[in-house]
């Protein structure tokens, strides 16, 4: 299996405008496509921004943004995925999809642990802890934001065989630590790569830090970026993550039988 090529879009967009944000979008497809990019990162609720209004903005699965960035995927021949905000009926969601060309349906994951009052008062949290697809052959699983800082989550994944775990981020200041070393040490600890696609610059009472990166299964940043605009740019590499496996014992030396009772606690 060859090399993975990944682009990762750390940018805020247009807060507020979905039409600006498609364009955007667009022009970071072509911009990653010249340079080979096989898969594009855009950062949570990246359609709508950290907007008062964001469950206005809300879209069907299924909606128009869908319909469009679909066309993004197969005009540069690329998977993308991107954050937005997902309406179902009564509910709102922070979710994000990945659209590749060629597939007939979008996969959807709708984040889990929302994050503070702001989030908790407009979006439902999801019930599927673990959604998958493919890219190229690499099995791809999705999660939002803060939820990557959860081990749980990162390590159902690794049970299930993820193999390059994107997750769309807003990660504020002053918690770049979350960038720097939690992201790297999760892809160590779970033998994975990790996309983490941040947003820049400040919305309302939100300053988000930047930092975007992918992270090896040898728990070093492959790509990384600053604390601006950017498209950032790194590779998957399968031969090397299968070498790694091989030779990190984590996963093979689990013994779930001793978590079952700390699970049951934290159910109590």
């Amino acid at each position: 299996m060859s090399l993975l090529h990944i682009a990762l879009h750390q940018s805020s967009g247009t807060p507020g405008s979905v039409k600006d944000n498609l364009k955007d979008l667009d022009e970071a497809a072509q911009r990653a496509a010249s340079k080979g990019a096989r898969l594009l990162i855009a950062p949570e609720l990246f359609l709508t921004g950290f907007v008062d209004d964001v469950t206005d903005l809300a879209e069907a699965a299924s909606g128009p943004s869908a319909t469009a960035i679909t066309k993004i995927a197969e005009r540069y021949e690329m998977a993308v995925a991107y954050g937005y905000a997902e309406r179902d009926g009564d509910d709102v969601y922070n979710s994000l999809q990945l659209i590749a060309p060629g597939r007939p349906e979008p996969t959807n994951y709708r984040k889990t642990h929302l994050y503070g009052m702001w989030e908790k008062e407009r979006f439902t949290p999801g019930t599927d802890l673990v959604v998958q697809t493919e890219v190229d052959g690499v099995k791809t699983g999705l999660l939002v934001c803060y939820d990557v800082e959860f081990p749980e989550n990162v390590r159902a994944h690794a049970i299930e065989g993820t193999d390059l775990l994107v997750v769309p981020t807003a990660l504020m200041s002053p918690y770049q630590f979350v960038a720097d070393s939690l992201v790297p040490t999760r892809a160590f600890e779970n033998q994975m790569y990790i996309a983490y696609a941040d947003r820049v610059g400040t919305e309302g009472e939100f300053t988000f830090v930047g930092r975007s990166t992918l992270a090896g299964p040898d728990g070093t940043a492959r790509a990384r970026a600053g604390s601006d605009k950017e498209l950032i740019f790194g590779d998957l590499d399968p031969a090397f993550l299968a070498d790694s496996r091989e030779h990190n014992t984590y996963l093979r030396d689990r013994r779930p039988e001793l978590y079952v009772p700390l699970a049951e606690q934290g159910n109590s």
